[in-house]
């Protein structure tokens, strides 16, 4: 019980309340990672729950491994695959009971290389070029058109008919559509979107599978419950339809991801929706100095669309956030680094130092005063782990073990090069379409035909035949190693000189070891190559002692002993696309993120001059959000930059309050032969026209009936 002795009278209660519907509402910082992993262990421990019988969501693979790592601590031979992910959720049901659809358990998972490596061959076969369609604007429109989940029924179908259906289609959007889905059909591959709605999909559809899977799941928790979308709100809805207890943990005021789909009202209205909600607050931060606070308390208390809250610190005063307003950008970056450097002189090291920012361009200045000051530094926008090219091929040939797809095929059967090029490719792929079958079996059955004969074909099919015949008893990293080996895949890198390459192989070793290490449990190599799929970039962890580079969004779970927040300017920050409210809303819930990733300092800063499009900067009306008493500033702003700057928000955010969101013209971006171009952001009250905001100006106008808008 010492877990529980840990926790304030809040916590506590939230971890000790385990019936029904219940929302706790846990600010920045307030422990709820503690909470939820205690009210786990209460369940099993205290109740005598099984592990199987609850599910615990979170967002990130990274924070489900960090709730495993504490829970694990106290139960070590638990089964604990059920603290996952939503996406991770789904693939156990789809292994499960992907079988009413008529899909094999060895289906494979589709990230967004795999996507844009099917429409490649996609436009290919179809004769595309990037004046008719980009991969892109492909991608967007397939997202598009499995929002409404009724795409399922049709994809699940026989595969003649989408083939059918894109032959017969008459927009070149929807040919590439079907024709994508036909080629994701023949391999049996579901991208992210398809993992849960195809979940929803079974749950709705067969009332067996429904039912016990409600039945089994007693208790279900999710965390950052104000980041879900609408399909993962369904999912929670109809897995707790029997039993009835939901507990939520989130936080309104941290609600950023809206253009993922999120939606604030998922926890704000979710006492509503449910019956004999309990609303449990945790506004005890244990991160954030007092101060931080005081100033991140008032710059939220601005928007209307949250819980009142206010978070209180237990830890001792300190120094207010401190703010600075440069003349230049270059200055700015160099105010930045002047503070790293005093900072790192009085015995703090570079990597208890983050910088954050609202879009990646903003860090230019900042990078090369960081150079010139011989500051390491770490910018967290480079290439995945998981996407670099090395990495992608050898889990191609561990999937083609496994599952023997197409996209894997192709990325394998000539890396390194075997003499399979463009001709012989396209025997094969016309022969798998003459034949329903796969390009490997393709090859299989033509090993012995004159076109293939000079290859080193043979060796390929000999290699992945061998490796499927025994993979199944062998360790994943003797696997792993065996197939670099006999693949020649490592001798290329070795030959060629590509020592970054095989240090990432040799990452990716360690990474199939601490998988199996940290699980806990029997793995597969199903299980690992599902792991890798859905693994993203919030889930890595830099290790290098050096300053951390990043946007706020990819800040979100993570604190600093000192954080630089810079950029503070109108028109970057928030950004000039916040033209509504509800956009406005979400910019200052960012920054809020941005404030209390903080623990012990925060400094702000800004430039003078003017945006790319020649509008004056002003400062960001955030730093006044957070009200003067509560900043500290290095020069006294000019009164009449401060009056015109407050002048100007006054005027934004008073045309605010006149936009209508529900008219069907907001949003819509045109031209006007004068000011050029802009969005509708609302109507007038009372009249006819539209209130539009130009890029190139600093406030909106107002146009009446009779004013010509071309459209964009």
């Amino acid at each position: 019980m010492d877990y529980l002795k840990q926790l304030n009278p809040e916590q506590l209660e939230a971890a000790t309340t385990t019936e029904g519907y219940v929302r706790v509402v846990a600010g920045a910082g307030s422990g709820k990672t503690k909470t939820l992993s205690a009210r786990y262990l209460y369940l099993v421990e205290q109740l005598g729950i099984s592990t199987a019988n609850i599910l615990c969501v979170t967002f990130t693979n990274k924070a489900a491994a960090e709730m495993k790592k504490r829970i694990r601590r106290q139960l070590p031979d638990q089964d604990l695959g059920r603290i996952t992910t939503f996406h991770g959720f789904c693939v156990g049901l789809l292994k499960e009971d992907c079988h009413v659809i008529q899909y094999p358990t060895t289906f494979i998972i589709l990230d967004e290389e795999d996507k844009e490596g099917i429409l490649r061959q996609v436009f290919e076969d179809l004769g595309i070029t990037s004046r008719e369609m980009t991969i892109k604007e492909a991608i967007d429109h397939i997202g598009w058109r499995k929002g409404g989940r009724g795409y399922v029924k049709t994809l699940i179908g026989d595969t003649e008919k989408l083939r059918t259906l894109s032959e017969k289609a008459t927009t070149l959007k929807d040919k590439v559509l079907y024709r994508y889905f036909y080629e994701q059909r023949k391999c049996y591959g579901l991208d992210f979107d398809d993992l849960v709605y195809f979940a929803l999909y079974i749950l709705e559809q067969d009332r067996n599978v429904r039912e016990k899977w409600q039945s089994r799941l007693e208790y279900i928790m999710i965390d950052e419950f104000q980041d879900i979308d609408k399909d993962q709100y369904a999912l929670a809805d109809i897995l707790s339809g029997y039993h009835k207890n939901l507990f939520v943990v989130g936080d309104p005021d941290q609600t950023i991801y809206t253009w993922r789909g999120a939606d604030v009202k998922f926890i704000l209205e979710f006492d509503s929706r449910h019956e004999n909600v309990k609303t449990i607050y945790l506004n005890t931060n244990y991160r954030s100095v007092p101060q931080i606070l005081s100033a991140s308390n008032a710059l939220i208390e601005k928007n209307r669309d949250r819980l009142k809250k206010q978070l209180h610190s237990v830890r001792s005063d300190s120094r207010k956030p401190l703010y600075f307003h440069a003349k230049t950008n270059q200055l700015e970056a160099d105010w930045i680094t002047a503070n790293m450097r005093a900072l790192h002189d009085g015995g703090m090291t570079y990597s208890q130092m983050g910088v954050l920012y609202r879009a990646h361009y903003v860090s230019r200045a900042i990078e090369e005063s960081l150079i010139r000051n011989k500051i390491p530094y770490v910018l967290y926008s480079g290439v995945e782990f998981y996407k670099r090219k090395e990495i992608k091929d050898v889990l191609c040939y561990l999937r083609m073990i496994y599952s023997g797809d197409d996209i894997s095929f192709l990325r394998t059967v000539n890396e390194p090069r075997r003499g399979i090029g463009r001709t012989r490719l396209h025997f094969l792929k016309t022969y798998s379409e003459l034949n329903r079958c796969s390009l490997y079996e393709a090859l299989m059955a033509n090993l012995e035909a004159d076109l293939f004969r000079r290859s080193r074909a043979r060796e390929y099919v000999r290699m992945i035949e061998k490796y499927k015949a025994i993979f199944g008893g062998m360790d994943l990293t003797d696997l792993l190693a065996g197939v670099l080996s006999e693949s020649g895949y490592e001798d290329m890198l070795r030959t060629s000189g590509e020592e970054e390459r095989l240090d990432n192989l040799a990452e990716l070793k360690q990474a199939i070891y601490d998988f199996q290490r940290k699980a806990g449990e029997e793995v597969t190599l199903g299980n690992y190559l599902d792991h890798a799929a859905l693994f993203t970039n919030m889930d890595q962890t830099e290790k290098a002692q050096a300053v951390k580079l990043m946007t706020i969004h990819a800040a979100k779970g993570l604190e600093f002993p000192v954080v630089f927040l810079c950029g503070l300017s109108e028109g970057i920050f928030p950004g000039k696309r916040a033209n509504t409210r509800e956009k406005l809303e979400e910019e200052r819930r960012l920054c809020y993120v941005a404030f209390t990733r903080a623990k012990d300092r925060l400094f702000l800063s800004d430039a003078a001059g003017t945006n790319y499009d020649g509008s004056f900067r002003y400062p960001s009306r955030f730093l006044f959000n957070a009200e003067k008493e509560n900043v500290e500033y290095v020069v006294p702003l000019d009164p009449e930059l401060e009056e015109r700057t407050l002048d100007r928000v006054n005027q934004t955010e008073k045309y605010d309050t006149r936009l209508v969101n529900t008219d069907e013209k907001i949003g819509k971006h045109v031209v006007h032969p004068v000011f050029g171009e802009g969005v509708i952001i609302g109507i007038p009250r009372g009249q006819e026209g539209v209130i539009v905001q130009f890029d190139a100006m600093a406030t909106p106008r107002t146009f009446g009936p009779s004013v010509k808008l071309a459209e964009l």
